[in-house]
């Protein structure tokens, strides 16, 4: 029963979004219908929490590959562009001056 929960909670949840206080709650109606045990509910929240945080970082990290890849395409420039940009600009403003020294 409690592996059927779990598969349909993974599927039907958005477990990327899905907060502790959330886990808690779902397990605390659980507990209270029966359908679960207070040890279970302690090892439905923790397992549910580790899947959350997981999916929301794999999550996260499609997201900052797909945005990555569109800049690309788009050819806009990125921070680490212009910081490459304003240090070349920096070193050819400070070449006359060192040649006007000399």
């Amino acid at each position: 029963m409690i592996d059927l929960i779990k598969k349909t909670m993974y599927l039907g949840v958005g477990l990327a979004y899905m907060t502790k206080e959330k886990v808690e709650e779902i397990s605390q109606e659980l507990i209270k219908k029966g359908e679960l045990s207070a040890t279970d509910g302690k090892e439905f929240i923790d397992d549910l929490t580790k899947k959350s945080e997981e999916a929301r970082k794999a999550m996260e990290t499609r997201v900052d590959k797909i945005v990555k890849s569109s800049l690309a395409r788009m050819k806009i420039a990125t921070l680490d562009d212009l910081s490459a940009l304003e240090k070349r600009i920096a070193e050819l403003e400070e070449k006359p001056k060192s040649a006007g020294t000399e």
